[in-house]
C-alpha cells in the first residue's frame, strides 16, 4: 500500500522559500557557521519551523543546491523552448549565461560552503546538459554558434564568472566572454594575430 503525502500548504511553502533565502542570505554574510536561530530570525519563522522543515544545516544547505540546479534547469529548458519557437539560439544562450550567472552569484556562498557541511549532494543536472546540447546543436545548425562549443564548455564559463563580484563587474565579464561563443570568434586565428 502507497501512502500519499499531503501536499504542502500554502503558509508552508511561503516559509520554506523564506528560509532558503534567508539561508543564502546569512551563509554569504556570516559564512558557514552562521547559526540556524539567526537564519531562522532573517527568515521570519520561529526555530522550530525551520527545523521542521530542515533537522540540520547540512539538510538546509543541500536544499539550497537542489533549488539551485532546478532553477538552472528550468532555465536551460525555457531557453531552448524559445529557441524551438524560432528565437536566435546564440541570443538564447547569451540570455541564459546572464541568468544564470546572476542566479550562481546568489548561490555562490552557499555552494562553497556546502562540502564543509557534508551538503555536497548528488544533484541531477541531466535535464538542463540535454536542453543545453540541443540549444548548442541548434546554434551550430544556424552559423552562429562556434562548431566545437560543448555543454562542458558552458558550465567552464558558468564557473570562470566572477561570481563574488558585484552585477557591474560580472556584466563586464560576459560582455568580454560570451563574443567568444560566436562561430566568427572561432575564426580568428590567434597565432596569425600574434604574428603581425
Amino acid at each position: 500500500m502507497t501512502i500519499q503525502q499531503r501536499p504542502m500548504r500554502a503558509d508552508a511553502i511561503r516559509n520554506r522559500a523564506k528560509i532558503l533565502d534567508a539561508a543564502r542570505a546569512e551563509i554569504a554574510a556570516q559564512g558557514p557557521d552562521v547559526g540556524m536561530e539567526v537564519i531562522a530570525a532573517t527568515a521570519g519563522v520561529a526555530v522550530g519551523t525551520l527545523y521542521r522543515h530542515f533537522p540540520t544545516k547540512t539538510d538546509l544547505v543541500g536544499a539550497v543546491l537542489a533549488e539551485y540546479v532546478e532553477q538552472i534547469t528550468n532555465e536551460a529548458e525555457a531557453a531552448l523552448d524559445r529557441a524551438r519557437s524560432g528565437a536566435s539560439p546564440l541570443g538564447v544562450i547569451v540570455e541564459f549565461l546572464h541568468e544564470v550567472i546572476r542566479i550562481s552569484a546568489i548561490n555562490e556562498a552557499a555552494k562553497s560552503a556546502a562540502p564543509a557541511l557534508g551538503a555536497a549532494a548528488d544533484l541531477d543536472e541531466s535535464r538542463a546538459a540535454s536542453a543545453l546540447a540541443e540549444l548548442i546543436e541548434k546554434g551550430i545548425a544556424a552559423g552562429q554558434i562556434r562548431q566545437d562549443l560543448t555543454v562542458a564548455d558552458i558550465y567552464i564559463l558558468i564557473s570562470a564568472a566572477p561570481l563574488d563580484q558585484e552585477e557591474p563587474v560580472r556584466e563586464r565579464w560576459a560582455a568580454l566572454v560570451l563574443p567568444c561563443l560566436t562561430a566568427d570568434a572561432a575564426r580568428i586565428d590567434l597565432d596569425e594575430v600574434g604574428q603581425r
